[in-house]
C-alpha cells in the first residue's frame, strides 16, 4: 500500500500502468462512501493508455480523517499535494459524485493543471445543506453502517443487485468500514459547496455523464452542469448512481472515447 504524507495527513493511493512511463496522467477522485476499489472495472482499459492514480480522499478508505469539517479547499490542496508528491504537472481527471465535485473545483481554480475533465453523477451544488448536516450527525453518532442500505439502493438498481450480488457485497463491505468522523467530515464539504458561480471559469473539455435513473444527483442536475461548462459534452446512461460499475463497459468505452478523440482547433 502506498501512503503519502500531504497537509499534515497521509493520503493512500495506487498507480497502474507504470510501465507506460511517457504516457499522459488520469487521475481518479471517488464517490463519497468509496474507496479507490470502485474503479476496479476501468483500471485494465484505462491503464493501457494512461498512467492511472487512484486515491482515497481524506476520511475515506485508508486514508487518514482528521475531525471534520472539511471543505473544497481542503479536497483541492489534498489532490495538488498529490499532483505535486508525485511530479503531475498536469493530467486528466475522472470523478463520481463528490469526486466529480472535486474535479469542477480543480477546474475552475487550478485549470492549469487539468487537460481534460470527466464529471459524473455530480453537479456543481449536491443538495442542500441540511440534508448533508443530518448526514454527518446519522455518521458520528451511529457510524456508516446506519447509513449503508439507503444509500446503496440509491447507488444501483435492483436488477444489477441481483446480477451481481458479490460486486454489490464488496462495495457495501468498503462503506460499512468507513470512518465516521471522516465521512462526515467530508459530508459537511459537500453541504457547504456551491459551485455555480465559478463554472465559467472551466476552461478544460468537459464530459458530463449522469445515470437516467439516477437518485442522487437527478440528470437535470448534471445536464445543468454541463450547460454551464462552455463546450461541454453530455452523455445520459441506463444506470443508477455508479454507472462506472453498473454499466462498467460502456461507462468505460465512454471516457476512453472522450479523453482519447482528437483536440478541436
Amino acid at each position: 500500500m502506498s501512503f503519502v504524507a500531504i497537509n499534515g495527513i497521509r493520503l493512500h493511493y495506487r498507480i497502474d500502468g507504470t510501465e507506460h512511463s511517457d504516457a499522459p496522467w488520469l487521475v481518479l477522485a471517488n464517490a463519497l462512501g468509496a474507496d479507490l476499489t470502485m474503479w476496479s472495472a476501468q483500471i485494465a482499459a484505462f491503464s493501457s493508455r494512461f498512467r492511472v492514480l487512484r486515491f482515497d480522499t481524506r476520511g475515506l478508505g485508508c486514508s487518514e480523517a482528521p475531525p471534520g469539517p472539511y471543505t473544497v479547499d481542503d479536497w483541492c490542496a489534498d489532490a495538488l499535494g498529490l499532483f505535486d508528491a508525485l511530479s503531475i504537472e498536469r493530467a486528466h481527471f475522472c470523478g463520481i459524485s463528490m469526486g466529480g465535485l472535486i474535479g469542477v473545483a480543480l477546474g475552475a481554480r487550478h485549470g492549469d493543471r487539468i487537460d481534460r475533465l470527466v464529471l459524473a453523477h455530480t453537479a456543481a451544488r449536491l443538495g442542500s445543506a441540511d440534508v448533508w448536516s443530518a448526514r454527518a450527525q446519522q455518521a458520528r453518532e451511529q457510524g456508516t453502517r446506519s447509513l449503508a442500505d439507503a444509500t446503496l439502493k440509491r447507488w444501483f438498481s435492483s436488477a444489477f443487485t441481483a446480477r451481481e450480488p458479490l460486486v454489490h457485497a464488496a462495495i457495501r463491505d468498503a462503506f460499512v468500514h468507513m470512518d465516521g468522523e471522516g465521512y462526515a467530515g467530508n459530508c459537511e464539504a459537500i453541504g457547504d459547496a456551491d459551485l455555480r458561480a465559478e463554472l465559467g471559469a472551466i476552461r478544460a473539455p468537459t464530459l458530463v455523464m449522469t445515470g437516467r435513473a439516477d437518485p442522487s444527483v437527478p440528470p437535470d442536475d448534471s445536464r445543468a452542469l454541463a450547460q454551464g461548462i462552455e463546450g461541454a459534452r453530455f452523455v445520459e446512461l441506463e444506470a443508477q448512481h455508479l454507472s462506472n460499475i453498473e454499466r462498467a463497459d460502456e461507462f468505460t468505452r465512454t471516457v476512453l472515447g472522450f479523453l482519447s478523440a482528437p483536440t478541436s482547433p
